[in-house]
């Protein structure tokens, strides 16, 4: 995976005390109102521009929320063309000329702009359980992928999307924009500079407490079996008759999505894979949750807690859709913590090292204690004055999750042929994970993966 260059930093923002600070009010993360140094990140580099008058002309496969985004996203971009847009639904038709011209051609069928040879790439932001076959397919046409995260529905998916990248010339970048988001490759930064010291535990979560936030999303008044292409958008799963519930909220439904792994949960580990540089499926995994408060028919949890292990180093993540927190990666190391919180980075360092005789002579006779705090003092005062305190250092940024550098780095492999930031490899091992995750809560034991990267054991 090919890693953009560290970022630079900008002049220092003016000190903040905890005390203004909470006086004049705010939610933001705990990393903003740390007391200590302040920087503000500059601006996220763009990569190599497409050359002038040599748009990418790309496709866009799926045009619901996600998909609808991207493309919005993307004819913002003059290095992209959008030449078509495919989706089962009629209604995604019209939204589509609304978002990329009325001249859009528009289709229910992907495979009609596989076929088309000026298309040169494709936006995938289907439902979960599509992602292989249109991924697959794309790649035998001679497309170029960019496919939203997660980027499989199953262990056996991912791989076989590995299989069809190694098998073609051309390449898959998965949609966890986590990897081209200033804050992350800051931390990415400090990481390799050593600043945590040996990585010992990290920690991910991320709370959401609202119907759209459980994924209740509105269902289309025109949605019906003449609108929407049913038996199509169902693929190769068991057959059910039209569902516009199904269909408006699939990753409530096991059969269609991945649930909070899949939704939420790549993007944590997405997070951290790009800090610490774990390109790697789990060892194991343990998911313990269950439906608490969204009892609407779904069969995916909506409280979920996971403890991976990768090599020695334990991952634990807490997903909620019935209690808000933030989202927060947290590394931790022998040198301190490095978090990742709404929109700044923050490094506390810790020298690790007494800074005083240890509490357990408490339990010393008093002459005892008093002659080991003199030379304890005599032996280790000069070094600890010589030593300023451990200060936090905050970086702010202007964006937690940077789509449009994401996106502009898949236009510019398509035209440079240069390695995707986020390839097939890495997204299989964090969709890996998350597979894991939701096969160790369904089946109530902890899930072990071999060395090569994520077959159950």
């Amino acid at each position: 995976m090919r890693i953009p260059s560290p970022l630079k930093e900008e002049a220092p923002v003016p000190q903040v005390s905890r005390r203004s600070f909470l006086q004049a009010g705010g939610g933001t993360a705990l990393a903003s109102v740390l007391p200590g140094r302040h920087f503000v990140l500059a601006q996220q580099p763009v990569p190599p521009s497409v050359p002038a008058g040599n748009p990418v002309r790309f496709a866009s496969i799926g045009l619901g929320i996600q998909g609808s985004s991207l493309l919005r996203a993307a004819m913002s971009m003059p290095q992209a063309q959008c030449v078509a847009v495919a989706d089962l639904y009629d209604g995604r038709h019209t939204l589509a000329r609304e978002i990329a011209g009325a001249g859009t051609r528009t289709t229910r069928s992907y495979h009609e702009l596989l076929d088309d040879r000026t298309i040169e790439c494709v936006i995938v932001a289907v439902p979960d359980h599509a992602h292989r076959q249109v991924t697959v397919d794309a790649l035998a046409a001679g497309k170029d992928v960019y496919c939203e995260k997660p980027m499989s529905h199953s262990i056996a998916d991912g791989q076989a999307m590995v299989q069809a990248v190694t098998d073609s010339r051309h390449f898959v970048q998965v949609g966890s924009q986590r990897v081209s988001s200033a804050l992350f490759l800051k931390a990415q930064s400090l990481f390799r500079e050593g600043a945590v010291g040996d990585l010992l535990q990290v920690e991910l979560q991320l709370g959401r407490n609202s119907p759209g936030g459980a994924w209740q999303y509105p269902i289309p008044p025109d949605l019906s079996a003449q609108t929407l292409d049913w038996a199509a958008w169902q693929g190769a799963v068991p057959k059910r008759p039209f569902d516009p519930v199904a269909f408006s909220r699939w990753r409530c439904f096991r059969a269609y999505g991945t649930g909070m792994a899949g939704d939420l949960m790549v993007h944590l580990l997405s997070g951290m894979q790009c800090i610490t540089g774990i390109n790697a499926a789990p060892d194991q995994a343990h998911s313990i949750g269950g439906i608490r408060r969204w009892k609407d028919g779904r069969d995916m949890p909506d409280v979920q807690t996971t403890t991976f292990s990768y090599g020695e180093v334990p991952v634990s993540i807490r997903l909620s859709q019935g209690t808000e927190t933030p989202e927060v990666t947290r590394i931790l190391g022998s040198k301190g913590v490095l978090e990742v919180s709404g929109s700044a980075v923050s490094l506390s360092p810790q020298s690790g090292v007494d800074t005083s005789p240890d509490y357990g002579l408490n339990g010393w006779p008093a002459a005892m204690h008093a002659e080991y705090e003199r030379q304890w003092h005599a032996e280790h005062d000069p070094e600890l004055t010589a030593h300023v305190a451990n200060e936090t250092t905050v970086w702010h940024g202007q964006s937690w999750d940077d789509l449009h550098p994401h996106l502009q780095n898949f236009f510019s492999s398509v035209r440079t042929r240069t390695p995707p930031v986020e390839d097939v490899v890495f997204g299989h091992h964090a969709a890996t994970a998350c597979h894991m995750a939701n096969a160790s809560y369904f089946e109530g034991k902890v899930v072990r993966s071999n060395s090569k990267g994520g077959e159950r054991a």
